[in-house]
């Protein structure tokens, strides 16, 4: 054990104290600034109270504890609660052939064999839809419900399921229209509109995530408006869609069909497709297309079409100067390696020859950004149009009664 060293401290002679003089100025100096101070804060406090400002004291601010507003998280929690029940899964099933495995002996060799065992209903496809009206019709995409011997039940977010039976296929968009069997009174999800979206706005989607994930959400914006795209898949053929949304929400396999949703909880686009070249770069067809289908379908029990039968080109300037055209917009009627027309075609009666030029239809410029198709689908079957043609450098009009094209 270590023991502390002893000290020893010599005692000093205490002597008078002779600074209580010092002391007391001291004292006086600050009582004094502090009253001075203290008089000079009430007069400014009697100044602010006269104008109306009013004082915080310091010691009374009690630190209160955060109450959301109306925020953009509140309202995707609302919207998604919302909306959710009327956003189904949708699911194909298909009788396939069963096989079993056998061996047959030939001579001194066991041969392998698959020998079909009858047949097993099973789960062939899978994706999205959501009812648009009080009596179960769904909206999807075509390729969902691409395959006709197959069978489709939807499952709701509560787990019921219904059979359901397309009853239209877009003949143009990536678009379909089913009918739930057996029930009735359900909810739609309101319809927006493509005009009221702009860059940058919030959209969510709702959908069946490679088609295990039922009903799982995710939220971007709005990345594009107006693209084209070429769509294709192990099950349907190459598709040019155009006047697509973009978006950066992520849509997965299975969203296909899916809805995006503004922050007014309106569906605005329908999730089609997604890019395989880069990251976060979605695409929905315009609800507005969409609204087309649904009323043929309720009015008339299918989804038409006006066509004119032709194969083209839209011209650009360079386009334009390497087959030496003169202008550098319009639809050049061209085969290249094919026909031009389809036999007996709306065009073909008209009198529309190879080479022409469709310069405008009813008097709207044909563009790459304003194709052909763009505008003859604003009209409907058997409607008359005037179109302003080039041929052989003289400007001519001919009349054109359009066709019907169904699925």
């Amino acid at each position: 054990m270590y023991e502390l060293p002893e000290f020893n401290i010599k005692k000093r002679e205490r002597k008078p104290f002779k600074g209580w003089f010092l002391i007391g100025a001291f004292l006086f100096g600050v009582l004094g600034g502090a009253s001075t101070s203290y008089v000079f804060y009430l007069k400014i406090k009697q100044e602010v109270a006269d104008a109306g400002v009013p004082i915080i004291h310091s010691e009374k601010i009690i630190e209160k504890e955060y109450i959301p507003q109306t925020t953009q998280e509140q309202k995707i929690i609302d919207i998604v609660k919302e909306n959710s029940p009327s956003v189904v899964s949708v699911v194909a099933y298909k009788d396939v052939p069963v096989y079993e495995q056998t061996f047959q002996q030939d001579f001194f060799f066991i041969i392998p064999k698959l020998e079909q065992k009858g047949t097993e209903r099973q789960q062939v496809g899978a994706g999205t839809g959501f009812i648009v009206s009080s009596d179960g019709l769904i909206l999807t995409n075509k390729h969902v419900v691409s395959d006709k011997e197959a069978e489709y039940v939807v499952i709701m977010t509560d787990n019921k399921e219904y059979n359901a039976k397309v009853l239209a296929r877009d003949p143009v968009q990536d678009l379909a229209i089913m009918k739930i069997e057996g029930g009735n009174s359900f909810k739609p999800l309101k319809l927006g509109s493509v005009d009221d979206i702009q860059i940058g706005q919030t959209v969510i989607a709702i959908g069946n995530a490679l088609g295990r994930f039922q009903n799982t959400v995710s939220v971007g914006v709005i990345s594009g408006l107006g693209r084209t795209i070429v769509a294709t898949g192990p099950d349907f053929a190459t598709e040019k869609l155009e006047d697509i949304i973009q978006t950066d929400t992520a849509i997965n396999r299975g969203n296909s069909g899916g809805p995006l949703i503004n922050l007014k909880g309106e569906v605005v686009g329908i999730n089609t497709a997604v890019s395989t070249e880069g990251e976060n770069i979605g695409f929905a067809i315009s609800i507005d297309k969409a609204k087309r289908s649904i009323e043929q379908v309720k009015t008339l029990g299918r989804i038409s079409y006006p066509y004119m039968g032709v194969r083209y080109i839209i011209l650009n300037k360079e386009i334009s100067k390497a087959r030496d055209i003169e202008v550098d917009y319009g639809a050049l009627i061209v085969g290249d390696n094919e026909p031009a027309f389809v036999d007996g075609s709306p065009a073909q009666k008209a009198g529309i020859k190879e080479g022409d030029v469709i310069l405008e239809i009813n008097g709207e410029k044909i563009t790459e950004d304003n194709s052909l198709a763009k505008i003859i689908s604003k009209y409907n079957p058997f409607e008359s149009l005037n179109l302003k043609i080039l041929r052989d450098g003289q400007e001519i009009y001919l009349n054109i009664i359009l066709g019907e094209w169904e699925e």
